[in-house]
C-alpha cells in the first residue's frame, strides 16, 4: 500500500555561481562578446585588415547582444525612472551613430557582465509554494466498512467528503483534518504549529491535515475537506505572502539616479564647447557606471561565499543590503530564543510522597508516551538513576492525561483541570498557577505531586538581545508565538524583551509583520511552517535551522546551526557587503568623474575612455571582492 508521508526536509541545492552565470542569457551574452572583440583584435593586429573586415565580429555581438541589452533597460527605465544602465544604453547608442564599434562592444561587455553577475547573485531556489505541493497530502485510505479489518481504497484527497473513515497508517501525512474514531498513538504537528512537540492521539483527539503520524496506524473521520484543511490555510496565506513580497532595489540604480544625470551634462557640455560630438561619447564611455554594474553584483557574490562558509545560506541576496538596515526584529520562541528541549525545574509533592518515589512512578508511566514533556520526565528520572517499576493496563484519553496501574495502585499523568475533577481536595493543595509548564501526578486518584517543566533559553540569549541596539541599531525587539502568553512572558524576562504576542497563529504573525513594515526594515526569525508567511513578507525573513523545507525556501536566509552566533555574523556581513559595495560604487564613480572632465577637454578619446573605464572596473572588483576576504570572527559577542 502506498504512504504519502515521506517528503525530504533538506532543501534543494542551488547551482554554483559560475553555472547560473554560464546558463543565463547575459552570460552567453558576455562570453560571445569577449569572442567577438578577441577575434576583431586578431583581424586587425594579426592580418593588419581594416574597416568591415575586422568589425563585423563586433557589429554583430552589438546588433545581437545589444539590442536584448537595450529593449532591457529601456523597460527598466520606464518602471524605474532611470538608472545605471541608462547611461550605458546611451553610450551604446552614441557609439553605434558614430561607428565607435569596439568602443560599443567594450560597453556591451560591460554591460552585460555586470548584469550576468547580479543575476547570478540573485538566482535563489524560490520554490517555497513548490515544496508545499510536494509535501502535501495527495491521496488517502478510505475505509470500505466501519473497521479497518474490512479493507480500504487508495482515492484523492480532493474526493474525500466530511464524514469519510479514513485510515492514517503509521509514518504518513493526514490527509485531511479529522478526529480519531479508533486508535491510539502519536502525530508530530510541528511542521504545522512549530511547537516541537509530539502530541498523543487517541479517540476523540482531534487531527490536522499535514500532521505525520507516528508508529501506530489511527482511524479518523474528515471533519472538513481538504480544499478548507488548516494546510490549505497556511498554503493560501504563503501564497498571497510571496505574491507580496517587495523585489530587490538595487544600490546600482539608486546611486546610479543622480550618476546619470551629472555624466549627461557634462557630455553635452563638452559638445557644445568643441562642437564635437565624439567629445560627448568620450565622456559618457567613460562615464559608464560599471563600478556600480559590477562592482556591487561581486561584492553581493563575495557576501553569499562568507556566509556560506560560516554555515549561513543566503537565498535572496537582497537581503545582504536589508539586514544592516533593520530597526525590528521579531523573534518566534520555540527553537530561536529556545533550545525546543523541555527539562524539569521542580517537582512539589504531596504529604506522605518523596521526590524520587513520585518521579519513579511518572516515568514509568511515560515511557508508553512520545510526547516532550513525557521524555523530559523520563531522562530526569535517568539521571536520578531510578529504577523504574512495571506498568499494566496504559490508556489515554483525550484531555485526562495518561494513565498506568503499578503495583495495584492507579497512576494517572494530567492536568490541573482534570485533577481538581478528580480529586476535588487538590485544589487546596496544587501550588498556584505558574508561568511554565506543568504534569500533575495522581496516585489512588489522590494528588501526589506536581512536576514543573520550562523549555530554557539559550544561554547567549540575554546577551544577543542586549547587543542588538547598541552595536546594529534596532529599536524594537519583540517575541511572537503561538505558545501560552505565561510560557511566552517568562522566555521574554529571562533574555530582556518587553513586547510580546502570545497565542498568535500564523495569520496573526504575517499581520503583524505586514504593520510593522509600514514603519521600517523588519527581520522575523523561525523555524516552522507556522512561520513561513511572515518570513515571506519580512523585510528579512531567517530561518534558524534547516528542519523544514518550506521554512527554508521561504525564508531569505538559512542559519544552518541555529546559532545565535551565526544569527549575528549574518547582519555583520550585511553591513560588511554594503559598506565596501558602497566604496566600490563611490570610488569608481569618482575615479569615473575625473575621466569625465578630463574627456570634456578633448584629453580623453572615446576608445581612451573604454580602456580607461575597465581599468576603474577592475580597481572597483579588486575591493568589492574584499567583502568575502575575512578570517577572524565578525560577530561582536560570545556564545555561551
Amino acid at each position: 500500500m502506498t504512504t504519502t508521508a515521506t517528503t525530504s526536509t533538506t532543501p534543494p541545492r542551488a547551482p554554483e555561481p559560475w553555472v547560473l552565470f554560464i546558463r543565463s542569457r547575459d552570460g552567453a551574452i558576455t562570453v560571445a562578446t569577449l569572442v567577438a572583440i578577441a577575434l576583431h583584435l586578431i583581424l586587425w593586429f594579426g592580418f593588419g585588415l581594416e574597416s568591415w573586415a575586422r568589425d563585423w565580429p563586433l557589429v554583430l555581438m552589438v546588433v545581437l547582444g545589444g539590442i536584448p541589452l537595450m529593449i532591457e533597460v529601456g523597460r527598466s527605465a520606464i518602471a524605474t525612472r532611470g538608472g545605471a544602465d541608462t547611461l550605458a544604453a546611451v553610450s551604446i547608442i552614441s557609439a553605434v551613430l558614430l561607428g565607435e564599434w569596439l568602443v560599443a562592444a567594450i560597453i556591451v561587455l560591460m554591460l552585460s557582465g555586470g548584469e550576468a553577475l547580479e543575476e547570478a547573485a540573485s538566482k535563489r531556489a524560490s520554490g517555497t509554494l513548490d515544496a508545499l505541493a510536494r509535501r502535501a497530502p495527495t491521496t488517502s485510505h478510505r475505509l470500505l466498512g466501519g473497521t479497518f479489518a474490512e479493507g480500504t481504497e487508495e482515492v484523492p484527497v480532493s474526493e474525500i467528503g466530511v464524514g469519510d473513515l479514513l485510515a492514517v497508517l503509521p509514518h504518513e501525512l493526514c490527509p485531511v483534518d479529522g478526529e480519531v474514531v479508533d486508535g491510539h498513538g502519536s502525530m508530530d504537528e510541528s511542521y504545522l504549529t512549530g511547537e516541537p512537540y509530539v502530541v498523543s492521539k487517541s479517540k476523540g483527539s482531534d487531527v490536522m491535515s499535514g500532521a505525520v503520524n507516528g508508529d501506530t496506524p489511527l482511524t479518523i473521520v474528515a471533519t472538513r475537506p481538504a480544499q478548507d484543511s488548516r494546510y490549505a490555510q497556511i498554503v493560501g496565506v504563503l501564497r498571497e505572502a510571496e505574491e507580496n513580497r517587495p523585489g530587490m532595489r538595487r544600490l546600482a540604480d539608486r546611486l546610479g539616479a543622480w550618476y546619470t544625470v551629472v555624466a549627461l551634462a557634462l557630455g553635452i557640455l563638452g559638445w557644445v564647447i568643441s562642437g564635437d560630438p565624439t567629445r560627448f561619447l568620450a565622456v559618457v564611455v567613460v562615464a559608464t557606471p560599471c563600478p556600480l554594474l559590477i562592482g556591487v553584483p561581486v561584492a553581493i557574490i563575495g557576501a553569499i561565499s562568507l556566509a556560506a562558509r560560516r554555515g549561513i545560506i543566503v537565498k535572496n541576496p537582497g537581503m545582504l543590503e536589508n539586514a544592516s538596515q533593520v530597526r525590528t526584529v521579531m523573534f518566534d520562541k520555540t527553537g530561536t530564543l529556545t533550545y525546543g528541549r523541555p527539562a524539569i525545574t521542580d517537582i512539589h509533592t504531596a504529604e506522605g510522597f518523596t521526590e524520587d518515589e513520585v518521579l519513579a512512578l511518572a516515568a514509568s508511566v511515560e515511557r508508553y508516551s512520545r510526547h516532550p514533556l513525557a521524555e523530559a520526565i523520563r531522562k530526569g528520572a535517568e539521571a536520578r538513576k531510578l529504577a523504574l517499576p512495571d506498568v499494566t493496563e496504559v490508556s489515554e484519553k483525550p484531555g485526562q492525561g495518561l494513565r498506568g496501574v503499578v503495583g495495584g495502585r492507579p497512576i494517572r499523568i494530567t492536568n490541573r483541570r482534570t485533577s481538581y475533577e478528580i480529586d476535588p481536595a487538590s485544589r487546596d493543595i496544587i501550588p498556584v498557577t505558574s508561568s511554565g509548564m506543568e504534569s500533575i501526578v495522581l496516585v489512588g486518584d489522590h494528588y501526589a505531586a506536581m512536576i514543573r517543566l520550562r523549555d530554557e533559553p539559550r544561554s547567549s540569549a540575554n546577551d544577543f538581545i542586549a547587543h542588538l541596539p547598541k552595536k546594529h541599531n534596532v529599536d524594537t525587539l519583540m517575541i511572537i508565538s503561538g505558545d501560552r502568553e505565561s510560557e511566552v512572558r517568562y522566555l521574554a524576562d529571562r533574555v530582556g524583551i518587553e513586547e510580546i504576542h502570545a497565542g498568535v497563529s500564523p495569520e496573526g504573525k504575517l499581520a503583524l509583520v505586514e504593520q510593522h513594515n509600514r514603519r521600517g526594515p523588519t527581520m522575523f526569525l523561525g523555524d516552522g511552517i507556522n512561520d513561513a508567511p511572515a518570513m515571506a513578507v519580512a523585510t528579512v525573513g531567517v530561518a534558524m535551522g534547516a528542519g523544514s523545507d518550506i521554512t527554508s525556501e521561504a525564508a531569505d536566509a538559512v542559519i544552518l546551526d541555529s546559532s545565535l552566533e551565526r544569527l549575528d555574523d549574518l547582519l555583520h556581513i550585511g553591513a560588511r557587503m554594503r559598506r565596501i559595495a558602497l566604496q566600490s560604487a563611490l570610488g569608481g564613480m569618482a575615479l569615473s568623474i575625473i575621466g569625465m572632465i578630463l574627456a570634456v577637454f578633448g584629453l580623453l578619446t572615446p576608445l581612451m575612455g573604454a580602456v580607461a573605464q575597465e581599468v576603474i572596473d577592475v580597481l572597483a572588483i579588486l575591493n568589492a571582492a574584499r567583502v568575502a576576504m575575512v578570517r577572524g570572527p565578525l560577530s561582536d559577542f560570545d556564545e555561551k
